[in-house]
Parts: structure tokens; C-alpha cells; sequence
């Protein structure tokens, strides 16, 4: 993987579960957290490096974005995103 023209000595890759964990975490947040607020309310530790694997992954992805330190998921089944829409005037 290489960021910012420079390559990452990347010790260990996520597994399936964990990625799912973290996308589960970030959608049912009541609010948007933070890196490490996600990060320390996970229901499983992992490395932190790990963790921000993920979130580069989710981020190239498409599934969230960085609101200057916040985490919103951005993935087309937002339910807070539908609620939105759902109550939106239509014109």
C-alpha cells in the first residue's frame, strides 16, 4: 500500500470480522465519532494501526468520510441519511 508516495510497512492486515465490526460500530453510533472513540468502543480490541487500515479502506471505499475529526458513514444504506430524505419537502 503506498500513502503519500511512501510505501507502509504494514504488520497486520484486517480479517473479514473486523472490518465488518467497524463498519457495524460507525452505522450504529447515535452520533459521529471521533477515530478514537471508535476505536476504544469497540465490542474487540485490535492494533490501532489495523484499525486505521480499515478506515483507510472504508474511506477509499466510499462507505465514510472525515468531517474534520468525525466518522460519517456515507454508504447508501445510511438509515439516518434515509430518515433525512424520507422527511425531506418534496418540490
Amino acid at each position: 500500500m503506498i500513502k503519500n508516495n511512501k510505501k507502509m510497512n504494514i504488520l497486520h492486515f484486517p480479517q473479514l470480522d473486523s472490518i465488518l465490526m467497524v463498519e457495524d460500530a460507525i452505522q450504529k453510533s447515535k452520533d459521529y465519532p471521533t477515530r478514537m472513540e471508535l476505536w476504544k468502543n469497540l465490542p474487540k480490541q485490535m492494533q490501532y494501526q489495523t484499525f486505521k487500515l480499515i478506515l483507510d479502506y472504508l474511506e477509499r471505499s466510499n462507505k465514510i468520510m472525515f468531517n474534520k475529526d468525525k466518522i460519517i458513514w456515507i454508504f447508501a444504506n445510511n438509515k439516518k441519511l434515509n430518515e433525512l430524505i424520507q422527511g425531506a419537502i418534496s418540490v
